[in-house]
Protein backbone atom coordinates (compact mmCIF):
# COMPACT_ATOMS: atom_id res chain seq x y z
CA UNK A 1 0.00 0.00 0.00
CA UNK A 2 1.37 3.41 -0.93
CA UNK A 3 1.26 6.80 0.72
CA UNK A 4 -1.84 8.98 0.47
CA UNK A 5 -1.17 11.51 -2.33
CA UNK A 6 -2.26 15.11 -1.87
CA UNK A 7 -5.32 16.34 -3.76
CA UNK A 8 -4.02 19.20 -5.91
CA UNK A 9 -7.39 20.03 -7.44
CA UNK A 10 -10.77 18.68 -6.41
CA UNK A 11 -13.87 17.69 -8.31
CA UNK A 12 -15.85 20.61 -9.72
CA UNK A 13 -18.96 19.34 -11.52
CA UNK A 14 -19.98 21.34 -14.58
CA UNK A 15 -23.37 23.10 -14.54
CA UNK A 16 -24.13 21.75 -18.02
CA UNK A 17 -22.88 18.64 -19.89
CA UNK A 18 -20.38 20.68 -21.94
CA UNK A 19 -19.77 23.45 -19.42
CA UNK A 20 -16.53 24.26 -17.61
CA UNK A 21 -15.57 22.23 -14.58
CA UNK A 22 -13.15 19.59 -13.39
CA UNK A 23 -14.49 16.10 -14.00
CA UNK A 24 -12.24 14.29 -11.55
CA UNK A 25 -9.49 15.03 -9.04
CA UNK A 26 -5.79 15.68 -9.55
CA UNK A 27 -3.55 13.75 -7.17
CA UNK A 28 0.06 14.87 -6.68
CA UNK A 29 2.26 12.16 -8.17
CA UNK A 30 5.67 12.57 -9.81
CA UNK A 31 6.44 10.78 -13.08
CA UNK A 32 7.10 7.08 -12.59
CA UNK A 33 4.76 6.74 -9.60
CA UNK A 34 2.87 3.41 -9.69
CA UNK A 35 -0.88 3.80 -10.30
CA UNK A 36 -3.11 1.29 -8.51
CA UNK A 37 -6.70 0.25 -9.23
CA UNK A 38 -8.98 1.63 -6.53
CA UNK A 39 -11.19 -1.49 -6.70
CA UNK A 40 -11.46 -4.81 -8.51
CA UNK A 41 -12.76 -4.79 -12.06
CA UNK A 42 -12.04 -5.24 -15.75
CA UNK A 43 -9.86 -2.95 -17.85
CA UNK A 44 -12.24 -1.39 -20.39
CA UNK A 45 -9.55 0.74 -22.09
CA UNK A 46 -5.78 1.13 -22.01
CA UNK A 47 -4.13 3.39 -24.56
CA UNK A 48 -3.60 6.95 -25.78
CA UNK A 49 -6.36 9.57 -25.93
CA UNK A 50 -5.41 13.00 -27.29
CA UNK A 51 -1.73 12.33 -26.64
CA UNK A 52 -2.20 11.07 -23.07
CA UNK A 53 -2.04 7.53 -21.80
CA UNK A 54 -5.36 6.52 -20.24
CA UNK A 55 -6.48 3.46 -18.29
CA UNK A 56 -10.19 2.88 -17.57
CA UNK A 57 -11.47 0.16 -15.25
CA UNK A 58 -15.11 -0.96 -14.96
CA UNK A 59 -15.61 -1.79 -11.28
CA UNK A 60 -17.11 -5.18 -10.45
CA UNK A 61 -20.46 -5.39 -8.68
CA UNK A 62 -21.34 -1.69 -9.00
CA UNK A 63 -24.63 -1.96 -10.87
CA UNK A 64 -25.74 -1.23 -14.42
CA UNK A 65 -24.16 0.67 -15.96
CA UNK A 66 -21.10 -0.09 -13.82
CA UNK A 67 -18.94 2.55 -12.22
CA UNK A 68 -15.84 3.26 -14.31
CA UNK A 69 -12.64 4.85 -13.04
CA UNK A 70 -10.11 6.55 -15.30
CA UNK A 71 -6.46 7.33 -14.67
CA UNK A 72 -4.33 9.69 -16.79
CA UNK A 73 -1.62 10.39 -17.93
CA UNK A 74 -0.57 6.79 -17.39
CA UNK A 75 1.79 4.41 -19.15
CA UNK A 76 -0.38 1.29 -18.95
CA UNK A 77 0.94 -2.03 -17.68
CA UNK A 78 -2.44 -3.74 -18.27
CA UNK A 79 -4.45 -4.52 -21.39
CA UNK A 80 -8.08 -4.10 -22.35
CA UNK A 81 -10.18 -7.00 -21.06
CA UNK A 82 -7.74 -7.88 -18.27
CA UNK A 83 -9.15 -8.39 -14.76
CA UNK A 84 -7.49 -6.37 -12.01
CA UNK A 85 -7.62 -6.64 -8.23
CA UNK A 86 -8.05 -3.74 -5.83
CA UNK A 87 -4.61 -2.20 -5.31
CA UNK A 88 -3.08 -3.85 -8.38
CA UNK A 89 -0.68 -1.65 -10.35
CA UNK A 90 -2.27 -0.68 -13.70
CA UNK A 91 0.54 1.60 -14.89
CA UNK A 92 2.84 4.47 -13.97
CA UNK A 93 2.37 8.23 -14.10
CA UNK A 94 3.82 9.64 -17.30
CA UNK A 95 6.19 12.62 -17.35
CA UNK A 96 5.04 16.11 -16.36
CA UNK A 97 4.36 19.06 -18.61
CA UNK A 98 2.42 19.68 -21.83
CA UNK A 99 4.48 17.26 -23.94
CA UNK A 100 3.31 14.36 -21.77
CA UNK A 101 -0.32 15.43 -21.77
CA UNK A 102 -0.18 16.33 -18.07
CA UNK A 103 -1.71 19.65 -17.08
CA UNK A 104 0.20 19.74 -13.79
CA UNK A 105 3.63 21.33 -13.82
CA UNK A 106 5.25 18.96 -11.31
CA UNK A 107 3.29 15.87 -12.26
CA UNK A 108 -0.06 14.55 -11.21
CA UNK A 109 -2.56 11.81 -11.78
CA UNK A 110 -6.02 12.81 -12.98
CA UNK A 111 -8.47 10.33 -11.44
CA UNK A 112 -12.04 10.28 -12.74
CA UNK A 113 -15.25 8.38 -12.01
CA UNK A 114 -18.30 7.88 -14.23
CA UNK A 115 -21.53 5.94 -14.27
CA UNK A 116 -22.67 5.89 -17.88
CA UNK A 117 -22.38 9.48 -19.07
CA UNK A 118 -22.57 11.02 -15.58
CA UNK A 119 -19.35 12.21 -13.95
CA UNK A 120 -19.04 11.61 -10.19
CA UNK A 121 -16.56 12.61 -7.48
CA UNK A 122 -14.00 9.76 -7.32
CA UNK A 123 -13.21 10.58 -3.69
CA UNK A 124 -16.61 9.02 -2.88
CA UNK A 125 -14.98 5.63 -3.48
CA UNK A 126 -12.60 6.09 -0.54
CA UNK A 127 -13.48 5.18 3.04
CA UNK A 128 -14.09 8.20 5.32
CA UNK A 129 -11.07 7.44 7.52
CA UNK A 130 -8.79 7.86 4.49
CA UNK A 131 -10.23 11.29 3.69
CA UNK A 132 -9.46 12.80 7.07
CA UNK A 133 -6.62 15.20 6.55
CA UNK A 134 -5.89 16.71 9.97
CA UNK A 135 -4.83 15.30 13.31
CA UNK A 136 -7.47 13.73 15.55
CA UNK A 137 -8.89 16.02 18.20
CA UNK A 138 -10.69 15.03 21.38
CA UNK A 139 -13.78 17.13 22.00
CA UNK A 140 -15.49 17.60 25.36
CA UNK A 141 -18.42 15.30 26.05
CA UNK A 142 -21.45 17.28 27.22
CA UNK A 143 -22.40 16.37 30.79
CA UNK A 144 -19.17 14.47 31.49
CA UNK A 145 -17.29 15.25 34.71
CA UNK A 146 -13.99 17.10 34.30
CA UNK A 147 -10.82 16.44 36.27
CA UNK A 148 -10.04 18.98 38.99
Amino acid sequence: MGARPPVLRGWEPPATPYGPGHRGVDLGAPPGTPVRAVAAGRVSFAGPVAGRGVVSVELSGTGEPPLRTTYEPVRASVREGERVAAGQIVGTVQGAGPASGSHCGSGCLHWGLRRGEAYLDPLLLLPPWLLRTGPSRLLPVPGAATAA
